[in-house]
């Protein structure tokens, strides 16, 4: 059997650490400036995965593609107002949130 390389062991610890959770629970790294929004084309964990691997080069192509970004005010409110359920995972120091059940 071989052992599970370091690019697979970060992953599953990503997947481990990503968790369902209220957007009304997560209004003061949202306050803070850290809540990062990550459309629902991607797949959240490979993006923290990418992150915390700091690929920049890939992070800077969804930021740009505006597939990643902070949270905006307007995202913000409109999840507050519809009570919306989040996947969050923690890529210290930010907070990546997608929203749950999206299929845009």
């Amino acid at each position: 059997m071989t052992q599970p390389d370091q690019q697979e062991i970060l992953r599953a610890k990503v997947n481990l650490e990503t968790s369902r959770i209220a957007w009304k629970e997560l209004q003061r790294y949202f306050a803070s400036g850290s809540a990062i929004a990550v459309s629902s084309k991607l797949d959240l964990v490979e993006v923290a995965y990418q992150m915390s691997a700091d690929n920049k080069v890939q992070v800077a192509q969804w930021l740009q593609e505006g597939m990643v970004g902070k949270v905006s005010d307007e995202q913000a409110a409109a999840w507050y107002e519809e009570d919306a359920d989040m996947w969050a995972v923690v890529i210290s120091p930010w907070v990546l949130v997608q929203q749950v059940g999206l299929l845009s």
